[in-house]
């Protein structure tokens, strides 16, 4: 199989969703693997060490994308891309098309096979290509909030840390996942009054043996978010239902009875948001105020830390790319219920229930048996 990985174009985002030695990696399955000039520069890595791990550098994106059978990339296709998108092309990616129906629809009318880190799902519910991004998220969330906070970015001037005869600042962190229980811990680490809040008991007896005394569980309802929001200087939207749209947990209304000077920082607004109010922003331009309440809803915020966040994705991604090359995608789909979830469109439909379900159609699986030899004839790859 030939691997594309281009260089990427979203604004502000200097990840890379391979390394070099991931490349090697594919070489050594006998894979091909074509890299667009200067696309790990961001993070660190040079056209060299890609030549090096066997990589052959092409200098226009075009060529990434159409020598390809699968490419790989960190965000979804930009409009720009759209263009180089072809009926056959595989495409593997952090997708979040439920937040997105222009680029499902891009999707369906290419006939692109496109499979959704953030759906990969284990049995145990875990989502092991988005829990490496969603750690880094999870930490940069506090680093993100304590700036909001200042008053120079229109906060309440709080130090989450508090100073001698000064109480902390208060931090309140919507969902127990994995960015939930990292932002809960760096902010306690700092010194902050800390509760997080999760629908889940079992998950919040585990979070609460992990973090310690220094950090509140709290069972999340109607009741309880609204105290815990309204009372917070800092809330941490951290909730994810794996391919659907965030739930919308803090309405306009809430948002406006916060304290003046509050922050969110919403790490589910690549899945539309948490709050009402949020709305993307670029690291440019991070954040807005609104009701008197700093919003700061970056969409990609590890590209903060690109070198660090290229080497974490990549060690998640890489064996799922590898059988996915090694086997094609419906063969891979066949052994692996994880790569199954993964699917997000295939041949012009929608696979995955959650994605379906955001533009009201029915979900078609490609593992159907009748529909089976035709779609693994369909699938066959080149080589090179």
């Amino acid at each position: 199989m030939i691997v594309g990985v281009p260089r990427e174009i979203k604004v502000d985002e200097r990840r890379v969703s391979l390394t070099p030695a991931g490349a090697a990696a594919f070489t050594t399955h006998r894979h091909r693997v074509i890299v667009e000039t200067d696309a790990g520069s961001g993070s660190g890595f040079s056209d060299a060490d890609y030549r090096e791990a066997g990589a052959r550098i092409v200098h226009k994106a075009a060529e990434a994308w159409s020598r390809a059978d699968m490419v790989l990339k960190v965000k979804e296709p930009q409009p720009p891309e759209y263009h180089l998108m072809r009926p056959g092309l595989m495409l593997f990616t952090y997708l979040h098309l439920a937040a997105d129906p222009r680029l499902t629809r891009e999707l369906l009318r290419r006939r692109v096979t496109a499979l959704g880190y953030e759906t990969i799902q284990l049995e145990d519910q875990s989502l092991p290509l988005l829990a490496p991004m969603s750690e880094v998220a999870g930490r940069l969330a506090i680093q993100a909030g304590a700036w909001c906070l200042q008053s120079r970015s229109g906060g309440r001037g709080v130090l989450l840390s508090g100073a001698s005869g000064v109480r902390p600042g208060r931090v309140a962190v919507l969902g127990g996942g994995i960015a939930g229980a990292n932002a809960a811990r760096v902010a306690a680490g700092v010194g902050a009054q800390v509760t997080i809040l999760d629908i889940n008991p079992t998950r919040l007896r585990y979070l609460s043996d992990m973090l310690g005394a220094g950090v509140n569980t709290v069972m999340s309802n109607r009741a309880t978010l609204e105290e815990e929001i309204t009372k917070s200087d800092l809330v941490i939207g951290a909730v994810l239902v794996p391919g659907a749209r965030a739930p919308r947990l803090i309405s306009a209304k809430t948002v406006s009875r916060m304290l003046p000077g509050a922050a969110i920082v919403d790490l589910s607004i690549d899945q539309g948001g948490v709050a009402e109010t949020s709305r993307p922003t670029t690291h440019t331009t991070p954040t807005f105020v609104r009701s008197n309440v700093v919003h700061y809803c970056v969409t990609n915020m590890p590209a903060m830390v690109p070198h660090t966040s290229t080497y974490a994705l990549t060690n998640a991604t890489l064996s799922y790319a590898l059988e996915i090359a090694d086997r094609g995608v419906l063969e891979a789909g066949a052994h692996s219920s994880a790569i199954r979830l993964g699917l997000n469109t295939y041949d012009g439909k929608v696979v995955h229930p959650a994605v379906a379900d955001s533009i009201r159609v029915k979900p078609h699986s490609p593992w159907d048996h009748a529909a089976r030899p035709a779609l693994r004839a369909a699938a066959t790859v080149r080589s090179e």
